[in-house]
C-alpha cells in the first residue's frame, strides 16, 4: 500500500503545526510560551492519531534575558546575553582569539580578560569546536567575561547557552554580538579596556515533556523524538520548530500504519533541550534502555531537501537508513560519526543505537539559527513533507521485529570520542559522563 505516501506529500498537518509553534512566539526553556507550544504538540499528536497524549513535568534552572551591553571607549556595542551567564559585570583588557581552538588559548594571555572568539571553525580543523567548549577555556583561562562573535554578515548576534550540567549557570558574564560588531571591537579596541555587563533574571523553572504512543503495545520501543523549546530571539523555526512539526506529519502518517509497525513507537517531544539536553536527560535517566530498540531524532531537519542522519557508529542503523534511501532512490546521507549535541546524546552516550536527523546546508556552523533570522519564511513545506516520507519509512524500518541492531557499552562509546578527538572538549564542558 502506498496510499500513505501520496497523503502525507498533500498533507497541511505538520507545516500548520509549524505555523502555530512560530506564532507562539517565545518558547524559552521554563516560559509560559514553552507550555503553551507543549500543550499544542501534545494537542497535534492526539488529532494526527496517537494514543495517550500527556505532559510530563520537571524543574529546570530558570533563565530570563534582561539588557546586556558591551561599553569600549566612549561607545556602547550592541549584545545580547547567553543562556544561562551569570547577571554580572566584568571590565578587562579586550582580547581577540580569533576561532578560539584550544590552541588559541594556549598561545594567549587570557586572565582577568575580555576574550573574544567566533562561532565557526577553520574548515582545516579536524572537529568542531562548541560554543561552550570556548567558554570553558575562557574560564580555565582566568578570563573576566566571554564574548562570541557570529561568523555570519547580516548583523545577527548569536545565542547559545553556557553552564554545565552540575553548575547551570555560568562563572563569567557572556554575550553574543555580530559578526560586524564583533570585527568593529577587534578593530578598535584589541588591547583596551572594556566592560561587558549581562542582566537577567536568574530562579526555580519548570518545563514538560510531551510524550505519545503508536503501534502494538510493546516494552521494547522506538523512540521518535524532536525539542519544543527555542531560543527566545526568534521564532525558532528551523531550531526546532521544524523537528516538532516534523514529527507530528510522521505520526499522521504512522497512525495510517500501525498494522506495519511491530514494535511500539514512543514518541518524546523534549522541553529544554537548548539549555543542556534537560528533557531528554529527564527522560533518559528514568528509561530502560534495553527496551529502546533505537532513537530517531528530528533536529534541523526541513532547513534543506536532502536528510542527513548521524547514526553514531551503530552499522545496522546506518544500514536501515540507506534500505530507505535505497527503496525510495532519494538521497539520504549517512554519516557514522558521533554528534553529542542533541537530545538523542542522553541515549547514544550510554550505548542506545540513535542516530540524529537534520538536513544537509551549505552554511558552515548553524547559519541563521540561533538568530533573529530564524524564521519560517526560510522553510519550503514541499521538504517538509518529502522528509516526512521518508522519516515515517525508516521508523517502520526500525520497528520491524527482523531488523536487529546491536547496543553498544558505554566503554564502547568513551572509545569512540576519544578517537574522534571529542572528549577533551566534553571534559572541559563538564559532559563527560564515563569517569577517568
Amino acid at each position: 500500500m502506498t496510499d500513505w505516501i501520496g497523503e502525507t506529500f498533500t498533507s497541511s498537518t505538520g507545516w500548520f503545526h509549524l505555523e502555530a509553534l512560530v506564532d507562539v512566539g517565545d518558547r524559552m526553556a521554563g516560559s509560559a510560551g514553552e507550555r503553551r507550544a507543549a500543550e499544542l504538540t501534545r494537542d497535534a499528536l492526539a488529532d494526527a492519531g496517537a494514543r495517550d497524549s500527556r505532559l510530563v513535568e520537571f524543574d529546570i534552572q530558570g533563565w530570563t534575558r534582561e539588557e546586556s551591553t558591551v561599553e569600549a571607549g566612549e561607545t556602547t556595542q550592541d549584545c545580547i546575553a547567553l543562556p544561562r551567564s551569570p547577571a554580572d559585570a566584568a571590565t578587562g583588557e579586550f582580547v581577540d582569539l580569533g576561532y578560539g581552538l584550544p590552541e588559541d588559548f594556549e598561545s594567549a594571555e587570557c586572565e582577568d580578560s575580555i576574550v573574544m572568539v567566533a562561532s565557526d571553525a577553520p574548515d582545516w580543523q579536524d572537529r568542531r569546536v562548541h560554543r561552550r567548549e570556548k567558554y570553558y577555556r575562557a574560564v580555565e583561562a582566568g578570563a573576566a567575561a566571554f564574548v562570541f562573535r557570529n561568523h555570519v554578515d547580516g548583523c545577527l548576534p548569536p545565542t547559545g547557552s553556557v553552564g554545565t550540567p552540575d553548575h547551570p549557570i555560568g562563572e563569567i558574564p557572556a554575550v553574543g554580538v555580530s559578526k560586524e560588531v564583533g570585527l568593529r571591537l577587534a578593530r578598535r579596541f584589541e588591547g583596551e579596556r572594556v566592560t561587558v555587563t549581562v542582566d537577567a533574571d536568574v530562579g526555580p523553572a519548570t518545563s514538560r515533556n510531551v510524550h505519545a504512543e503508536l503501534g502494538p503495545e510493546t516494552d521494547d520501543a522506538v523512540l521518535l523524538t524532536s525539542h519544543v523549546d527555542a531560543h527566545d530571539l526568534s521564532e525558532g523555526a528551523m531550531d526546532n520548530g521544524a523537528g516538532t512539526a516534523a514529527v507530528v506529519e510522521v505520526v499522521r502518517a504512522l497512525a495510517s500504519r500501525e498494522s506495519d509497525l511491530d514494535t511500539r513507537v514512543h514518541v518524546v517531544c523534549f522541553g529544554a533541550e537548548e539549555v543542556g539536553l534537560r528533557g531528554s536527560a529527564h527522560h533518559a535517566e528514568r528509561a530502560d534502555f534495553d527496551e529502546v530498540r533505537a532513537v530517531v531524532n528530528l533536529d534541523g531537519v526541513v532547513r534543506g531537501r536532502t536528510l542527513r542522519a548521524k547514526t553514531h557508529g551503530f552499522d545496522e542503523l546506518g544500514a536501515a537508513v540507506r534500505a530507505v534511501s535505497d527503496r525510495f532512490d532519494h538521497p539520504i546521507t549517512v554519516d557514522p560519526q558521533l554528534g553529542p549535541h542533541s537530545d538523542h546524546w542522553s541515549y547514544a552516550k550510554w550505548g542506545v543505537p540513535a542516530c540524529w536527523v537534520k538536513s544537509e546546508t551549505p552554511d558552515r556552523g548553524r547559519g541563521w539559527g540561533h538568530t533573529h533570522a530564524d524564521t519560517i519564511d526560510k522553510l519550503d513545506p514541499r521538504d517538509l513533507r518529502e522528509s516526512a516520507i521518508l522519516l515515517t519509512a525508516l521508523v517502520v524500518e526500525l520497528a520491524d521485529e527482523d531488523r536487529t541492531i546491536p547496543h553498544a557499552t558505554p566503554e564502547d562509546v568513551a572509545t569512540d570520542l576519544e578517537s574522534q578527538s571529542l572528549a577533551e572538549g566534553m571534559r572541559v564542558t563538564g559532559d563527560w559522563p564515563y569517569g577517568e
